[in-house]
């Protein structure tokens, strides 16, 4: 009835040709998603670009090192007597 050489998928043994055709539709579809997903996260990177806050400050630096143990007390006020210049 017809040529299976103008068909090929559907000619596959054991109607495998109706598996290829479900596959090649879920990539894609997976596909279009992804893409959607990937342009969608650019534009929520630009926005989060703008929200950054300013340059810190050295001394604010020094401040966050102090606080998470980084340096000790002395060295803390050392440098920070450094940096006004006393």
């Amino acid at each position: 009835m017809y040529d299976h050489d103008f068909f090929p998928f559907f000619g596959m043994p054991y109607g495998l040709g109706w598996v290829v055709m479900i596959l090649f539709w879920v990539l894609v579809i997976a596909g279009l998603i992804a893409i959607v997903r990937w342009l969608g996260s650019g534009a929520s990177r630009a926005k989060s670009d703008l929200s950054l806050p300013p340059h810190k400050k050295p001394a604010d630096i020094l401040r966050e090192r102090y606080a998470r143990g980084e340096i000790d007390r002395e060295e803390f006020l050392q440098r920070l007597e450094d940096l006004n210049g006393h």
